[in-house]
């Protein structure tokens, strides 16, 4: 009978210290979201950028197009330029590379990022929450860079 009372306390105790740490985590959780999203305070409005992040040496372009609305992204278009060739970077940019399976995957790799990263950001709200994925660094450095052009002026 003892041993019953003891193990009903001891659940007891859990549950007074072990139930409101639940709760403040989920609160936590919430308030960072909410300060994440108010955080950066835009403006509402569409922003436009160009970057060519790191990759000067290279003919290709970010641009960016950002619909701030109540404060939040609500549409994102990113397309990368090549400006040598006068042509957008897209699925079918790989025949440029034709024998070098190499490059022909770097392609479709930075390709699947450049459709890919837009979504991402709308999702997270943060461009500083998105990781490259693999294989597509070039596409996230550059449209990283061009968010954050496109957004210097956003900024309330």
């Amino acid at each position: 009978m003892e041993k019953i009372r003891i193990l009903y306390i001891l659940i007891f105790t859990a549950i007074l210290f072990l139930a409101p740490s639940f709760c403040f985590g989920q609160v936590i959780a919430v308030t960072d979201s909410i300060s994440l999203n108010n955080n950066l305070h835009y403006q509402d409005g569409i922003y436009e950028g160009k970057s060519q992040s790191v990759y000067s040496a290279e003919p290709y372009w970010g641009i960016v197009r950002i619909k701030v609305k109540n404060g939040l992204f609500t549409e994102i278009d990113f397309t990368i330029r090549d400006s040598s060739l006068h042509e957008t970077f897209n699925e079918k940019y790989e025949k440029h590379f034709e024998g070098i399976p190499e490059y022909i995957q770097q392609c479709r790799n930075d390709w699947k990022g450049v459709y890919t990263y837009p979504a991402k950001m709308s999702e997270s709200q943060n461009i500083d929450k998105i990781d490259a994925m693999s294989g597509a660094t070039w596409s996230c450095n550059i449209f990283k860079a061009s968010v954050k052009e496109a957004l210097k002026d956003a900024k309330k």
